[in-house]
């Protein structure tokens, strides 16, 4: 963490503050499209050290693809809830073969922090925020620590708390989010696909249009939004690993290390 702390310092000294920089980035980038956002991202010294957190879900193999092309030993982070879909984990090896990915990172939650807080796997029956923030947020935040900058897959199209994404987003003033996808519409992904020919997560031929822990996400009907089968029938519609208006919805938990 020493290093990551004078990587941290030095992109200060030569760059600024992490607003100055995403202000920078985004007049810099904003007439680019997303292939040429995420390849010159890859390369600009003002980001530092990068990594892409996928989820290896409905629409994740796009920015996976384009990973692979570009810098294909770009660290790949995937957060295992110990809770997601058999099939996303036989969708996760399946395109790591296919698209040579050099270096994926599959995190867990620690064990301990199971054993203390979720012992029998139940804490989504009864809050599915502090489920959420055992399972993806507290273990993503730790190995983030490692990063000065990370690529998402959010686009606006997602819903309101996406509505207004930039390509660059400030987070917490402790790194930089890269949302190359941000002005991208359904039929961007499905054209990139087909073109590309890009194998689809086996659970979307069976309504599952967005994909996340097995538990809370449900199939969707024809004319629903595509997020409507994640925590259906709750005002809950982020997992936690975003912050919204500048602010973690979760943090650490209470006896656990940051």
């Amino acid at each position: 963490m020493q290093h990551n702390l004078a990587q941290t310092v030095s992109l200060y000294d030569e760059f600024g503050t992490v607003d100055e920089r995403v202000a920078r980035l985004n007049a810099r980038y904003k007439h680019h499209s997303a292939t040429s956002v995420l390849d010159l991202a890859l390369r600009d010294r003002e980001l530092g050290r990068i990594a892409l957190v996928s989820s290896f879900g409905a629409e994740s193999v796009v920015l996976l693809h384009m990973i692979s092309v570009m810098k294909p030993d770009t660290p790949v982070i995937f957060i295992d809830t110990e809770m997601l879909f058999e099939e996303t984990i036989h969708y996760q090896l399946e395109l790591i073969e296919k698209l040579d990915l050099r270096d994926v990172r599959r995190i867990r939650p620690a064990p301990a922090a199971l054993d203390a807080h979720d012992p029998e796997g139940l804490l989504h029956l009864s809050d599915k925020d502090a489920c959420c923030n055992l399972r993806k947020t507290v273990p993503l935040q730790n190995t983030l620590g490692d990063f000065d900058a990370w690529i998402t897959g959010r686009k606006r199209f997602q819903g309101a708390t996406r509505a207004t994404l930039d390509f660059f987003e400030n987070e917490g003033d402790t790194r930089i989010k890269i949302n190359p996808l941000a002005y991208w519409a359904p039929e961007d992904l499905r054209d990139y696909m087909v073109n590309n020919r890009l194998p689809r997560h086996p659970l979307v031929a069976k309504g599952y249009p967005s994909i996340g822990c097995a538990p809370c996400t449900s199939p969707v009907k024809e004319g629903e939004d595509p997020r409507a089968g994640r925590w259906r029938g709750e005002e809950k519609t982020e997992c936690g690993i975003h912050f919204l208006d500048g602010k973690i919805v979760r943090g650490p938990l209470k006896g656990d290390a940051a």
